[in-house]
């Protein structure tokens, strides 16, 4: 049976704060992810095509140098980008192989960008980066909790509102 939520966290463990989306997966407790999958890889590939189907909703993380602190959460479409034929893949470009491979549209797609900093092999996560992650994680433990991307629409309003 396929969990009905895939949360996947991309970024590196190694390089500073790239390591916001494995760190955030390793500190989710496993009872409140009861109808999560969670997948963890350096980048997204072309393969990865397969883990969406069956799935209510699919969560993507990453950390990302260019949204505000302490994260940006938004609702991602399927786009046939540059990175389509790369081997490494953005989420959008993910979800049009999606419907490529399977002739319907992806499951509902959000994208959490955590705000890192530093980035350099070998550096721990950065006193600003941390606190982002606590912010993140309360997010996504919410949107796990709730478990339907309509919840999950509500929360990105809400998020939107309390931004402007």
């Amino acid at each position: 049976m396929v969990a009905p939520i895939l949360i996947f966290a991309v970024g590196n463990a190694s390089r500073g704060d790239d390591a916001l989306a494995p760190l955030l997966l390793r500190q989710l407790q496993p009872d409140s992810l009861v109808q999560a999958e969670l997948v963890e890889e350096y980048q997204l590939q072309v393969e990865h095509v397969t883990d969406l189907s069956g799935r209510s909703a699919v969560l993507f993380v990453d950390a990302d140098v260019s949204c505000d602190a302490p994260f940006r959460f938004s609702e991602i479409t399927a786009l046939h980008d540059n990175s389509y034929t790369s081997h490494a893949m953005t989420p959008s470009a993910l979800l049009y192989v999606y419907r490529q491979v399977y002739g319907v549209d992806a499951p509902d797609s959000f994208l959490l960008r955590i705000r890192g900093y530093d980035f350099e092999l070998g550096e721990p996560l950065s006193l600003k980066a941390t606190a982002n992650l606590e912010v993140a994680r309360k997010l996504v433990v919410g949107l796990c909790a709730a478990a339907s991307p309509s919840v999950w629409r509500e929360k990105l309003q809400a998020n939107l509102i309390a931004n402007n």
